[in-house]
């Protein structure tokens, strides 16, 4: 096979075995081959092939596309776009070739070894190899520019010359199910301290174990989402994941014979994630995991307390227990034995879960060290208010720091404990909860609070007096004096030109007698309006004393003339 330049280099590259491509039979004739040879890219690439095919070219990490074309055993030329990202002009860099035999045929991958693999999927050092390599950072920039620049220094790769390779490996969803070159893999990422391999298409052990030898500093790794379930692993695959301290199996489907494995051959393992494997039980381990700290266990099915405490023992020293979306229904084991399962308990999450009691709240305060609880979404706090829900579940775990990621303060924990024991009080003897009269010996039993609405009043019932007639109407307290006018017109039969207003408070109007509402644009809540007060219409009038025959002038007179001897009330009255 014969890989040509076009005119502007006229350079020709030999590769083989050629045979292959002459051959396809016995073996999947859909293949795509790597050239690692680099070459003076032109804008035209020829390859000899004496079978039709069809053919399209890739350079680098901007995926350089040819035009496809049909060989007729002549070669195929394959013709370059002349505008290349990342390349303003031509320089070195790997090419990937892609093509297949027959119009039928899919696009697939052949690495040029005697027989093409069978396997699907790309190796890890493949996709390192891709990802990392120097010829898809072609230039390095300062900070900003939209290039990485790989520091210097202990972080950076070993063989820089040929990787730029960072101690955090990012390689999700790249596909990859097998581990390739083991010794590539020790020479490249003996620096590597994290590895992110989630959503990919690893499902056996042994191929992890060859990845994970081979970087003897590694710490965190991350498997989440790969097919792993039908997988077995063999102590002896175990024993190579000895130095990872955090791992993360979410969405694996992992047994928990693997789990046990696991945690049985790794001495200094925290921190282990858990989540989306459907469990709806716990297989302990014969070994306990004491190095364990944080186990994070969301989302799965574990809704009965005896499959949960199961983790005491298995991990005795957890400071963290995060089991949201469980829907666990209650907690069922004694005081005393609660506080020897989890002895260093510091956090729980139990958000989402099936606690419908008190009783189960109360059980908390037996984990000696809970210091943090997050409680959103049980069914028992439904029917609170987002108030009475902190203040009732403060009250209940006194030495609980942290609830719901909000720190407990003293003076909060004072309210609502003082709130509690007046929440109680209306309740029998045998409903009161023992967390109440320990309240109550530190408090007392407290008078409840009065009700004040401190709230500005937006209606009152006012008594409007016309034609020796009084009539109850309710005003709007936002409104002015002249939309008040307004909303009189139509029970004294005055236009509101024509029309005074005056105002009686009764709690002072023995001192201060009627006060005329003078002003069209003032709001009537600023006169302190309350229900029961009066109202005056009259006639307008240049003349003290010329009134309306619609309006009583009696009365008037002699609620002024009472206001003036402070006896007005009793005038009231006798009118």
């Amino acid at each position: 096979m014969t890989l040509a330049g076009g005119n502007a280099c006229h350079q020709k590259h030999q590769f083989s075995p050629g045979q292959h491509l002459l051959s396809p039979s016995g073996y999947n004739p859909t293949a795509q081959l790597l050239w690692r040879s680099i070459f003076m890219l032109s804008s035209q690439a020829i390859l000899c092939i004496p079978q039709p095919a069809s053919l399209r070219l890739q350079a680098g990490k901007g995926h350089l596309r040819g035009s496809q074309g049909q060989s007729r055993g002549k070669g195929l030329s394959v013709q370059l776009p002349s505008r290349r990202p990342f390349l303003p002009q031509p320089t070195s860099m790997s090419v990937w070739l892609f093509y297949c035999f027959g119009p039928s045929d899919r696009e697939g991958m052949w690495d040029g070894t005697t027989e093409p693999p069978e396997e699907e999927g790309r190796t890890f050092m493949q996709v390192i190899s891709e990802k990392y390599s120097p010829e898809n950072f072609p230039y390095r920039r300062g900070p900003g520019m939209g290039v990485v620049v790989v520091p210097f220094g202990p972080q950076g790769s070993p063989m820089k010359d040929r990787l730029n390779l960072p101690s955090v490996l990012v390689l999700n969803g790249c596909g990859i199910s097998r581990a390739g070159d083991e010794g590539e893999i020790a020479a490249f990422c003996a620096h590597v301290v994290e590895l992110d391999l989630s959503h990919n298409k690893l499902q056996d052990w042994q191929e992890i174990s060859k990845i994970v030898t081979n970087i003897p500093n590694l710490d965190f790794l991350n498997l989440s989402s790969n097919p792993l379930s039908e997988s077995v692993l063999e102590p002896s695959c175990a024993e190579a994941f000895v130095r990872v301290r955090r791992l993360v199996l979410n969405n694996t489907r992992v047994s928990w014979e693997t789990i046990n494995s696991l945690t049985r051959e790794i001495p200094e393992l925290v921190e282990l994630f858990l989540c989306l494997n459907e469990y709806d039980s716990v297989t302990p381990s014969p070994v306990p995991c004491p190095s364990l700290r944080l186990l994070h266990i969301t989302d799965n099915n574990l809704h009965d307390w005896e499959e949960v405490r199961k983790f005491g023992p298995m991990f005795p020293g957890l400071d963290t227990l995060v089991m949201a979306n469980n829907n666990l229904t209650s907690i069922q084991d004694s005081t005393d034995m609660l506080c020897r399962l989890f002895p260093n308990l510091r956090t729980v999450n139990l958000h989402n879960s099936g606690l419908n009691q008190w009783e189960d709240i109360e059980k908390l305060n037996f984990f000696p060290k809970l210091e943090e609880v997050r409680l959103l979404g049980i069914p028992l706090l439904q029917t609170y208010t987002n108030t009475e829900r902190r203040s009732l579940i403060v009250a209940q775990l006194p030495s609980v720091m942290v609830l719901n990621g909000s720190v407990v303060t003293e003076a909060e924990r004072e309210d609502a404990e003082r709130f509690f024991i007046r929440y109680y009080q209306g309740f029998s003897e045998e409903e009161l909860p023992y967390r109440y009269h320990m309240l109550v010996t530190k408090y007392g039993k407290l008078a409840p609070l009065a009700e004040i609405d401190l709230r500005p009043r937006c209606h009152a019932k006012v008594e409007v007096h016309c034609e020796d007639k009084v009539e109850l109407v309710s005003i709007r307290l936002d409104q002015t004096v002249a939309e008040l006018k307004k909303q009189l017109r139509t029970v004294v039969r005055l236009s509101t030109n024509n029309m005074r207003v005056y105002y009686i408070d009764k709690e002072v109007a023995s001192h201060f007698g009627p006060e005329e509402l003078k002003y069209s644009t003032r709001a009537l809540h600023s006169y302190s309006m309350r229900d029961g007060d009066e109202i005056l219409p009259a006639f307008h009038s240049p003349v003290w004393g010329t009134l309306s025959e619609s309006c009583h002038l009696g009365f008037i007179e002699r609620t002024l003339a009472s206001a003036s001897h402070g006896d007005f009330q009793s005038s009231a009255n006798s009118h």
